[in-house]
């Protein structure tokens, strides 16, 4: 018989698993099988453990959430004034490069449930903090309706998680890499400062 220790670790084999292989194709297309021969368990265990495999879904959503809660708790803005509070950076720094989370997050917000409605609106919160802070320091300006520019700022960030393996296809680099968050930061701040008119965010007074 397992101990119980060795079923806590089954039970989190089992949830990690599941959010890869649902990271990589949706939940749909993913059969309990498959994730019991991923995490080296029998399909019944799976069961015993979770119940259905919507139950399944519902703990890694809710894993998801705690680590991004984390995330967003320990951040205490970037290290550049002048650039927008990224998730981006944040995610970079925080998950390590073959983490399944940000390709999840993607299915999360897009599915329409409670988990992903919750933490966009808690993105949405933290996007809106960052634009009042960098408007304060005179960085920013809020414009005319500071919760569409939030969440304007907020997209943009959730695109580069959601499609990571596209960019990474066109550009040549992974965007949440070091060369590629440098790439794509350098564009973005300038777009941000300048406009699609600026050719370079250092003309704007910014740092080289």
């Amino acid at each position: 018989m397992r101990s119980p220790s060795e079923d806590r670790t089954a039970r989190a084999r089992i949830r990690d698993e599941a959010l890869r292989l649902f990271a990589e194709r949706g939940s749909d297309a993913v059969t309990v099988r498959e994730i019991a021969a991923a995490a080296d368990v029998s399909p019944a265990l799976i069961m015993r453990h979770y119940g259905t495999k919507e139950a399944l879904r519902a703990v890694v959503d809710e894993h998801v959430v705690a680590v991004f809660e984390q995330m967003l708790g320990q951040a205490t803005g970037g290290a550049d004034p002048l650039a927008p509070a990224s998730v981006v950076e944040l995610v970079a720094a925080a998950l390590p490069p073959d983490s399944p989370i940000p390709a999840y997050l993607g299915h999360m917000l897009l599915s329409g449930g409670e988990p992903g409605t919750m933490l966009f609106r808690r993105l949405h919160l933290v996007a809106t903090d960052a634009l009042t802070d960098l408007r304060k320091a005179g960085h920013a300006d809020a414009g005319a309706d500071p919760a569409v520019r939030a969440a304007f700022l907020l997209a943009n960030d959730l695109a580069v998680l959601i499609l990571r393996t596209r960019l990474a296809d066109v550009l040549g680099v992974d965007p949440l890499s070091a060369d590629g968050l440098r790439r794509w930061a350098a564009e973005v701040l300038t777009i941000y400062r300048c406009g699609l008119g600026g050719t370079s965010y250092r003309t704007a007074g910014g740092p080289p």
